[in-house]
């Protein structure tokens, strides 16, 4: 769901304008010779139960083969609803008790006569329009007569059209309500969710400590080293100005010493935002940066402590990727809350390649998930590199 910077989200529906327009009457039209179809299907799935009533052994087949035609059934309405209101959390049928695929065609059958209603009413104004017009060409009706006819015309196709919307919407809240999972199937999922994200949280903290240790180990604790080696110099030296050019080089050293334990303290727990809002800590860490960073932040209201935290760690993450690896000339980083949500898209103009299943986007996306949120990276090779982070604040 992620693309180019101002450009459309990666795996969006893209239909042209005409097939916008043209998809719910053509959507609507092809929901009732389906439930042509699906009628006949319970016609012949009712006379065949019910003469093999007293053969358990062709009823056992006959479930089978009903289980088969409903789930093919149930893919051809599913593929129509989709391309008719992008309807793509629609349930499939492997997910669905054949009970309840049956009990939906059943139900189908509702809008389909809907529908064909909607179309039929259709066909008598083109008729009445049709005739109107002849009459109108053979002088018979006056210009008053003639534009009040248009206008009563123009009505009922309104009315017309908003007919086979509202029979679309039944259609779609139908195969939502009765193939949707129950209330028990839900708490199931939603039970499964956090076992997962919990688990993800665990293994992105660990992954997190590791990454301390080994900073703390390779960097910060070979410049202590480094720096106890020269003051032992500077101790043992006899000439003064020998002493005071290794004390000046170890005073430099431990500045950057300190530099790098207060990075990897930030790393652990972003103090800076206690006192300054996520925009203002974005900017500090951009002047930091060996990359160009622009930064826009438009939120209302400062979001919760915990969210601030994650988008404060993805967008480190990202611009550390960009310098180190992307080779990126500018990143920009857009921040803003829409719909109940806060949105974070990082960009950069690198070579791209980034790999969200690499150890540091990983830990960020089930720190993500571990609040209900949502990370998204394309990475294509030549870049350029996007990270989108949605977030609920509502």
């Amino acid at each position: 769901m992620l693309g180019t910077e101002g450009g459309k989200v990666a795996g969006e529906r893209r239909t042209g304008p005409w097939w916008g327009r043209l998809r719910l009457p053509v959507g609507v039209a092809v929901g009732i010779a389906t439930a042509g179809v699906e009628l006949a299907f319970l016609a012949v799935v009712a006379v065949t139960f019910t003469a093999s009533a007293l053969a358990p052994v062709t009823g056992r087949r006959l479930r089978d083969l009903t289980k088969r035609y409903a789930g093919w059934l149930l893919r051809l309405e599913r593929r129509r609803l989709t391309g008719l209101l992008d309807a793509d959390e629609l349930p499939t049928p492997n997910d669905v008790a054949t009970g309840r695929q049956v009990g939906y065609l059943a139900a189908r059958l509702l809008p389909g006569t809907l529908g064909l209603l909607a179309y039929a009413v259709l066909g008598v104004g083109v008729v009445l329009a049709g005739i109107v017009l002849r009459a109108a060409v053979r002088g018979e009706l006056t210009l008053l007569d003639a534009l009040s006819q248009v206008a009563v015309g123009a009505v009922l196709l309104l009315l017309n059209v908003q007919a086979l919307a509202s029979v679309a919407a039944l259609d779609v809240r139908l195969a939502r309500r009765l193939l949707g999972p129950g209330s028990r199937a839900e708490l199931t999922r939603r039970v499964q969710e956090l076992t997962t994200s919990r688990a993800g949280v665990i293994a992105a903290v660990d992954a997190e400590r590791q990454r301390i240790e080994r900073d703390l180990h390779d960097g910060l604790q070979q410049r202590l080293v480094a720096l106890g080696m020269l003051l032992g110099r500077a101790r043992r030296a006899r000439d003064a100005d020998r002493t005071r050019a290794l004390l000046a080089q170890a005073h430099e050293d431990v500045q950057r010493a300190v530099e790098e334990l207060r990075e990897v303290a930030w790393r652990v727990y972003p103090s800076a935002l206690d006192g300054s809002d996520l925009g203002e800590v974005l900017a500090m860490v951009a002047r930091r940066s060996e990359v160009p960073v622009r930064i826009t932040c438009e939120l209302p209201v400062r979001p919760d402590r915990q969210i601030e935290t994650v988008l404060y760690f993805v967008a480190c993450e990202a611009l550390t990727n960009a310098a180190r690896h992307a080779a990126a000339n500018l990143v920009t980083v857009h921040i803003e809350a829409r719909e109940g949500w806060v949105r974070m898209r990082v960009h950069d103009d690198g070579v791209g390649g980034a790999d969200p299943s690499g150890r540091g986007l990983s830990g960020l996306a089930r720190r993500t998930a571990a609040l209900d949120g949502r990370l998204r990276v394309t990475s294509p090779a030549g870049g350029p590199t996007n990270v989108l982070v949605e977030l609920p604040c509502g």
